[in-house]
């Protein structure tokens, strides 16, 4: 039996599905990035079978990026918890602050950093709460992101515009509220 072909231009998906049990296109199933089918696995690509050359890397060869953020991150805490933001003159004055007399989101971050590298984690919570909670959220995505680079799978995190717009949202009732009197608590 003959297999159907579209007569025109159009997407692949819109052909119809061959009713002999041939292989074909399956408009019903969705594509992934690489190019399989649901259902299917993908075709290697490598010379031996071993997949692409970029997202294969295992073991210790996968972990340089991850290992390289993490050495970056450690170094910044270090120098701001070896250099007191407590102290006048270290670090720049927030340009919101010194304008408006407004805290923005990331005011006593710096402050909050330097709590947090000391293990006083009252202190860093008081001086900004959305940057201590980032702190542990870094911690989690940067494990996740570790483990899945010594397998040799990328990581890769997609949020929902929703989410974003929940985050937009947080950060903005974060900064009104550390600014009125009643959330006086939220201020660095």
């Amino acid at each position: 039996m003959a297999r159907p072909v579209s007569a025109g231009p159009g997407p692949r998906s819109a052909r119809p599905a061959p009713q002999d049990g041939t292989p074909g296109d399956h408009p019903a199933r969705p594509a992934f990035e690489d190019g399989s089918l649901a259902g299917e696995s993908p075709q290697p690509t490598g010379p031996s079978g071993e997949g692409s050359s970029q997202g294969s890397r295992k073991g210790w060869k996968g972990l340089a990026t991850p290992l390289g953020i993490l050495a970056a991150v450690a170094g910044a805490f270090a120098y701001v918890g070896t250099v007191d933001p407590n102290e006048p003159g270290h670090y720049p004055v927030c340009p919101l602050l010194k304008l408006t007399g407004t805290f923005c989101p990331g005011c006593g971050g710096l402050r909050s950093a330097h709590a947090f590298v000391h293990g006083d984690l009252g202190a860093a919570f008081s001086a900004n709460a959305v940057a201590t909670a980032g702190y542990f959220l870094f911690a989690v995505v940067w494990v996740l992101w570790l483990v899945r680079a010594w397998r040799g799978q990328p990581l890769r995190i997609r949020l929902a515009p929703a989410w974003w717009w929940g985050i937009g949202t947080l950060l903005l009732v974060f900064t009104v509220v550390r600014n009125l009197p009643f959330g006086s608590a939220l201020a660095p």
